[in-house]
């Protein structure tokens, strides 16, 4: 008989008395649980590497250690092949709107820049990095390999990936979350949390800004804010337009991370309908940044 993911956590051997398994909705990479063990509780994440999507659990492990040394993300409580055990935070996963609201905004964009300054002071092992040009490359020949549905689509997103690359430039370097769509940050009423680094490692900044602004749909002026907030200056049209390309990397990137899904995951979740909805998002951002 084959084991349930609720047999494989109550096995784990760290409860300190009955518990309860309940799973936690919204996770569309990991299988994420709720579990309460007498008085306390804990996020229960299962997860194997995924080649794939570059995703290796031991840098998960490592930048989530990290995290929260910085003091931006909980404790790790245990960990072994294909489980993570994470301290609870009682707090409520933003959304797009939250993230929009200009007194929210004011809270976040320090919060990721002190993630970029402070999260690789902890990180221990080798670093990953995260290398937004490459994963595009390398998802094109995954989606021909797989016979995606999208295969005439590649030529132009390889083409167009090239382009950006060349117009993102410079890069500056940080250690960045990768992956910040609202739900990864959670507010507990006192102050914000930052969670689930399966995507974490060195990056430019502009990555993970062009990210907050696309997975949040945010306007112009709200994209103007952001950077000055974040750079402490006004912003000069030379950052503005490698923003621009780093932004529209990021929905290209989003974009083929569905497409890729849509034949190598087996988690309930309509990622055609999202593939449509990112496709659509990065159609229209890189027609703007053609046009600037």
């Amino acid at each position: 008989m084959t084991a349930t993911p609720e047999d494989k956590i109550q096995a784990l051997g760290i409860w300190r008395g009955p518990t309860d398994i309940a799973p936690l909705v919204g996770g569309i990479t990991n299988r994420n649980y709720l579990v309460t063990d007498s008085s306390r509780r804990f996020v229960v994440r299962l997860g194997t590497d995924i080649p794939v999507h570059h995703i290796s659990r031991a840098n998960e492990l490592a930048a989530s250690r990290a995290a929260h040394a910085a003091g931006l993300s909980p404790a790790v409580v245990h960990s072994e092949p294909g489980v993570l055990v994470l301290d609870y935070i009682d707090g409520k996963p933003l959304i797009a709107e939250d993230i929009r609201d200009p007194l929210m905004l004011a809270r976040i964009v320090p919060l990721v820049r002190f993630c970029h300054q402070n999260v690789a002071k902890h990180f221990r092992g080798a670093g990953a990095i995260f290398w937004v040009f490459h994963v595009v490359r390398d998802y094109a020949a995954l989606l021909e390999e797989g016979g995606s549905r999208h295969e005439t689509l590649l030529p132009s997103f390889l083409d167009v990936a090239e382009r950006l690359e060349r117009a993102a430039r410079p890069f500056d370097i940080v250690f960045g979350h990768n992956d910040l769509l609202a739900g990864n940050f959670l507010d507990d009423g006192t102050r914000l949390w930052l969670i689930d680094w399966d995507y974490a490692g060195f990056n430019t900044p502009l990555f993970d800004l062009g990210g907050l602004a696309s997975n949040n749909e945010f306007s112009e002026s709200q994209e103007t804010a952001m950077l000055e907030a974040y750079f402490e200056a006004p912003v000069s049209d030379e950052l503005r337009r490698r923003y621009q390309a780093m932004k529209c990397a990021s929905l290209l990137r989003e974009t083929m991370w569905s497409m890729v899904s849509e034949i190598h995951s087996d988690i309930d979740f309509d990622y055609s309908a999202y593939t449509s909805e990112n496709l659509a998002r990065f159609e229209r951002a890189y027609q703007s940044f053609r046009n600037s």
